[in-house]
């Protein structure tokens, strides 16, 4: 499982998207990355103090004591192994009053590509993925209020000819937040 960190500053929470240290390490002959003490504090630095700034990066080259070309030159070759999946802002849809839902569709294993593209079309689904499970294609909608949701449901609903029993809707009922942190520079 990939990790997501979290930098709260409201409403937007910005994120690395990376793979452990651990894992890197574990698993070395997949990832084929070496990484040195400097990249640790990267990554570090990436998670814990990226900073809200017309130039953030100029910022964390200061504070690493290298120069934004070799901090930036070290943050792409994170990027091409696939130790940082993704630097990004997320925004706190709740606070900019979108609603959002968790929701599943169960299709059987020779529809699921088919499924994948009807999903995909909508621009208020952020992210699917497929699981094993009965409910087998997960997702993530966005939208302006939770008829918008529906909407989108029932047209995936419709378009896959799906019974309603092999929808789920899923809104978020209590927020947990998680902040899981490894200390990889140490």
């Amino acid at each position: 499982m990939i990790p997501l960190y979290y930098l709260y500053i409201p409403p937007v929470f910005y994120y690395v998207d990376i793979v452990s240290y651990c894992d890197c390490v574990k698993a070395k002959s997949e990832y084929k990355v070496s990484m040195d003490r400097l990249d640790g504090q990267i990554l570090e630095a990436l998670q814990n103090e990226f900073p809200l700034s017309i130039c953030p990066y100029a910022i964390l080259a200061e504070k690493l004591g290298v120069s934004e070309d070799e901090l930036w030159g070290r943050i792409e070759k994170l990027l091409q192994d696939g130790v940082i999946r993704r630097i990004g802002a997320s925004l706190d849809s709740r606070k900019l009053g979108f609603s959002s839902t968790l929701a599943a569709v169960s299709v059987d294993a020779e529809h699921v590509e088919r499924a994948a593209e009807v999903i995909g079309k909508f621009f208020e689904v952020t992210h699917s993925y497929q699981r094993n499970d009965e409910f087998n294609i997960w997702f993530t909608i966005i939208a302006r209020d939770e008829v918008r949701i529906g909407e989108v449901l029932e047209q995936i609903r419709s378009e896959l000819s799906l019974d309603e029993s092999k929808v789920l809707n899923l809104p978020m009922t209590r927020l947990f937040k998680l902040n899981a942190r490894f200390e990889i520079g140490k």
